[in-house]
């Protein structure tokens, strides 16, 4: 608690890389992240609710069960993590690291990841101590995944085409209705409807218009 109360946001990465526990409270019942918030650290709140280890992640480039191969091959752990704990959540941006290493930006790597995305999702939210904004953000990640393999399989331009397309702005007033469009479908299709925080995202988001 005590790094994230100080504002330093490495201090709070190395103790939550080093094993530190997010959901331990304190006296009076806090998380770190509470405690932040309540004195006004919110980059260090954004951290820790960002932080997913990279031993969360290891474990599924090992086979388990009954299964001969890993769901996630071991190449792919390091660039897939890389984007799982970036807090920049803006989809250029997300597409733009897919892009820049040619190990993510290929079909058959895509598809891994955002399986892999999907049952981390479901976990988050199964697991005894739910984690709805992680498990909106993998699925928000596997949502953007998917539609790089659409534009990897259907267009020439391939992902420059997906960029150009988050960004262009509609003729009268430049809204980036598309980029608009994607956001609003991954919300939609978050699959757990019973979720409060996709409850509070459908009621901010359902009256406004595009």
């Amino acid at each position: 608690i005590f790094p994230a109360n100080s504002g330093n946001k490495e201090i709070t990465w190395m103790m939550l890389e080093a094993g530190a526990e997010t959901d331990v409270v304190n006296s009076v019942g806090r998380t770190a992240a509470q405690m932040a918030a309540f004195v006004g650290q919110h980059d260090c709140v954004t951290v820790i609710n960002n932080f997913f280890s990279r031993e969360r992640l290891d474990y599924y480039t090992k086979p388990q069960g009954l299964d001969k191969e890993p769901k996630l091959p071991v190449k792919l752990a390091g660039p897939l993590h890389k984007i799982i704990t970036t807090t920049n959540m803006h989809p250029v941006k997300i597409v733009l690291l897919v892009k820049e290493n040619p190990l993510l930006a290929e079909v058959e790597a895509l598809q891994k990841c955002y399986r892999v995305l999907d049952l981390i999702c479901e976990k988050c939210m199964k697991q005894k101590d739910m984690n709805e904004v992680l498990a909106m953000k993998m699925h928000y990640i596997s949502c953007i995944f998917q539609k790089c393999i659409t534009f990897l399989k259907e267009r020439e331009d391939k992902l420059d085409g997906f960029i150009k397309s988050l960004l262009k702005g509609r003729d009268k007033d430049g809204f980036p209705v598309y980029q608009e469009k994607l956001i609003r479908e991954s919300i939609r299709k978050f699959p757990y409807c019973e979720a409060t925080l996709l409850q509070q995202l459908v009621r901010s988001i359902a009256p406004v218009e595009i």
